[in-house]
């Protein structure tokens, strides 16, 4: 109390204010920086590039013919089996799943992020392949072709939606190191497959990474699903998922 009574004391001027304002607000500056801003920028470039190239870019053939290389029975196997476990119905499931847990505990603003993160990650990407209409690659005959249009991939951003969803729910308790370790090799190994089957540019997996992350990190600052309760400060009660912030309320009330 005794803090926060200096603070207000303290800004009295417009620099002092900004300066408490910026302390106060920089975690949250700089994930919209690093997590939507940045992400959003190189899909930007990428769309631009690819639609003025639809070839791909100068290091797309060469990483595809690299992945090919390595090409035997085993990992033809590993890819067409990871290229099921990974499309975007597969997704549904899981989802659907921890949507009924997140109801049940009555976390709906948790629930909320959850159905709007995935959604809009579907809707975001089919609108963007029925824009780009950039062709698959066709540098070999694929074991497991695909007839749909190729930027951004599928894959790609349906890994990255649900490990960034799921990271975002455990981001207060333990098991947030058991999503990101094993989160991340989901999405490699997703990316991997794509690009061993031929089905896909790597600038293509690119873009799936960022416009997906930067969907669900802006959602989240908007939405801002809590993973736990909050714990009561100076009397007040603790936070409920069940029930508006102020701010939200008042915008509310303001339309």
């Amino acid at each position: 109390m005794e803090k926060a009574k200096k603070i207000n004391q303290e800004s009295q001027s417009p620099l002092d204010f900004l300066k408490n304002l910026l302390i106060a607000r920089w975690r949250s500056l700089l994930l919209l920086l690093i997590g939507v801003y940045l992400p959003l920028q190189a899909f930007e470039i990428l769309t631009v590039k690819i639609w003025q190239n639809q070839a791909g870019l100068p290091w797309d053939v060469p990483i595809l013919l690299a992945v090919h290389s390595t090409v035997n029975p085993q990992l033809d196997v590993l890819a067409v089996t990871l290229a099921i476990i990974g499309l975007p119905w597969t997704a549904i499931p899981i989802l659907g799943a921890i949507a009924l847990i997140l109801l049940l505990q009555k976390r709906w603003r948790s629930l909320a992020y959850l159905l709007t993160a995935s959604a809009g990650s579907v809707i975001i990407n089919r609108t963007a392949k029925e824009l780009m209409h950039r062709v698959r690659p066709q540098l070999w005959l694929s074991i497991a072709p695909e007839s749909s249009f190729a930027f951004p991939s599928a894959h790609a951003m349906t890994s990255i939606t649900l490990v960034a969803i799921l990271l975002f729910l455990t981001w207060a308790t333990p098991w947030r190191w058991l999503v990101l370790i094993f989160g991340s090799l989901y999405v490699i190994v997703m990316a991997w497959c794509r690009l061993y089957l031929g089905v896909h540019f790597p600038s293509d997996i690119l873009a799936g990474w960022m416009v997906g992350l930067g969907w669900t990190i802006g959602v989240s600052l908007i939405i801002k699903p809590y993973t736990t309760k909050a714990e009561s400060v100076d009397g007040e009660p603790p936070k409920d998922e069940t029930t508006l912030l102020p701010e939200e309320r008042k915008l509310i009330t303001e339309e």
